[in-house]
């Protein structure tokens, strides 16, 4: 591959900082020239981070391509016929782009693509000798995110690289998706990233399992809890954590007590003087048509995901003062107790079953009620684990105290099971020639989120420091002074003779200042300069410099000394 020369070369930096930009990745994107914003979470790749894309997608293809994969390209544009049949037209609410062709069918832009490859394999397997089998593919999505945000860390349109694997049955798909894990483990070591495996919840993908790779960060979107002692780990959304019961005391009979003023959990207990552990919060949320009462313990909070998969349902928001009041509660003072023949759905977390003699409220302004106790009390449609775990709380493995993460999620796979291929026919004849629907995993990488995360993870205050792995090219060829016939005749025999022997080059002829041009150097952030000045040509020698540490060496200007002492630097900034 031949060397770019800079001043041929669309590279355009910028000294100060964007102030449109919070994310150290998102500055750094727009000063070193990797994008350009054309609308809210919509982005250009200028050609650098064009370059700096393409390494990331050939690491993802080529661990992909280990485990079996085979790469494919589906359409963006889906009949949205498919989606209604899954159930996803209306649950995904309007992050899902809709609108119809000339012919008045409705179609949706893709934000993923089970629907589509599991009717692609509903025509073309039939049988179980074709399994099982991985399709993938790296290709542009689309998804109306209310809060885009952190340039390619929150976006609307993206690249991903989305994977669907088909089996026999629930075994095998078991047997495949730790490759698939200990791949996504490999990409992201490649890219010069330590991650975080953590179990998630499947959401609106559906399935038994999932796992996402996170990016611990300070700056991060989503939140995890990691256990210090076992090593369990897991998003916030379905992390479980232990509750501690109250020892063994017998039930007291209920009665009223004012409580003029406490309309907060906080309040009440500080009136009567009783740890809030010891009250019922009551927390309403509308599913459908539906106002959902949920109760759980004063010291705790819901967790909505856990509430929505306990459910069965997708819709899930906050119920209205109206919505509380037409089933009898008083909001500030709600109670369960009597509320079950008026039409609400109680959900109890199962942080209540365990307490004894609880306060809670007396669907009457200004008073509770002491000694409530479940199911003595008051009966419930659902009960189950829909707390949020904290920092602090026992691990349910080892009883260590858990800790609170924040991260960025690069990578989430699920086991699909069969929720998409039941609905959509996709079937094959097992080896008794009986149909049965296909076994599906899913498995998906951000690739622009993946490569903002390297730049999340190395950088300075300086700019970016790429790991060579990725990096847009390797080496930095610079002249100094290229108005000079020496310094500029020298310095590209240098990047020729790198480049001749499959190093990616970038010569930095441009008529600028040297200290212009080391400013540059360290924005873009490429892993090793290789530098003709005056005083170094003057000994006969260039000086070169490794940007991940610092580290400086100074060689004889003959090309093949060069070669030799760059490859040594680039093998220390390989990530």
């Amino acid at each position: 591959m031949p060397y770019v020369r800079w001043s041929r070369y669309f590279l355009p930096t910028w000294k100060e900082e964007p102030a449109e930009a919070d994310l150290p990745s998102h500055k750094l994107m727009l000063r070193a020239g990797l994008i350009r914003p054309l609308a809210a979470g919509i982005y250009t790749y200028l050609p650098f981070g064009w370059r700096a894309l393409r390494k990331v997608e050939a690491i993802v293809r080529e661990e992909m391509d280990t485990i079996g994969g085979a790469e494919l390209h589906m359409p963006i544009v889906h009949p949205a016929e498919l989606w209604a049949r899954t159930g996803r037209l209306e649950d995904f609410g309007p992050q899902l782009v809709r609108f119809a062709d000339r012919a008045g069918r409705e179609m949706v832009l893709g934000p993923t693509h089970e629907e589509v490859v599991t009717d692609l394999a509903r025509r073309e397997i039939q049988s179980w000798r074709q399994l099982p089998l991985m399709l993938y593919q790296i290709q542009t999505k689309f998804r109306d995110e209310p809060r885009a945000r952190g340039g390619l860390v929150r976006v609307r349109e993206f690249t991903m690289k989305d994977g669907y694997s088909f089996h026999e049955d629930a075994s095998d798909l078991d047997r495949y998706y730790p490759e698939v894990y200990r791949a996504y483990e490999r990409i992201f070591r490649r890219c010069g990233l330590a991650t975080v495996a953590v179990e998630a919840d499947p959401g609106l993908m559906g399935g038994s399992g999932s796992h996402e790779f996170m990016l611990m960060s300070d700056q991060g979107e989503d939140t995890f809890v990691q256990c210090p002692g076992c090593g369990y780990a897991a998003n916030r959304e379905g992390a479980v954590a232990v509750k501690s019961s109250d020892p063994d005391e017998g039930l007291r009979p209920v009665e009223e007590v004012a409580t003029p003023g406490c309309y907060t959990i906080e309040a009440v207990a500080g009136f009567l003087g009783v740890p809030t552990r010891k009250t019922a919060k009551a927390v309403f949320f509308r599913a459908g048509a539906r106002v959902v009462f949920v109760v759980i313990r004063g010291d705790l909070e819901v967790n909505e995901a856990k509430l929505a998969r306990l459910l069965g349902t997708a819709e899930l928001a906050p119920a209205s003062e109206e919505e509380i009041a037409a089933i009898g509660a008083v909001p500030g003072y709600a109670s369960p107790i009597g509320i079950s023949a008026r039409g609400a759905m109680i959900v109890v977390d199962d942080s209540i079953p365990q307490a004894r003699n609880l306060v809670a409220g007396a669907n009457k302004e200004g008073f509770h009620l002491r000694n409530v106790n479940f199911p003595r009390d008051f009966q419930a449609s659902l009960v189950g684990d829909i707390a949020l775990a904290r920092d602090g709380d026992p691990c349910v493995r080892c009883g260590a105290p858990l800790r609170v993460r924040r991260g960025i999620e690069l990578g989430h796979i699920f086991k699909l099971g069969t929720k998409y291929s039941q609905a959509l026919g996709a079937t094959f004849l097992d080896r008794d020639g009986q149909a049965r629907p296909l076994v599906m995993g899913c498995y998906g990488i951000g690739i622009g989120r993946l490569l903002a995360a390297v730049i999340e993870a190395h950088h300075d205050e300086e700019g970016i420091v790429w790991p060579a792995s990725v990096a847009p090219f390797h080496v930095l060829v610079t002249a100094l002074n290229p108005e000079g016939d020496q310094h500029l005749a020298l310095a590209t025999s240098i990047a020729a003779r790198l480049a001749q022997h499959g190093l990616d080059v970038l010569l930095d002829d441009r008529k600028r200042s040297p200290g212009e041009k080391f400013h540059d150097a360290k924005l873009v952030g490429i892993p090793v300069l290789a530098a003709v000045g005056p005083r170094s040509l003057r000994r006969g020698q260039v000086e070169l410099e490794r940007r991940c540490d610092g580290v400086r060496d100074v060689v004889s200007a003959d090309l093949a000394a060069i070669e030799r002492a760059v490859g040594d630097l680039l093998r220390a900034a390989s990530g």
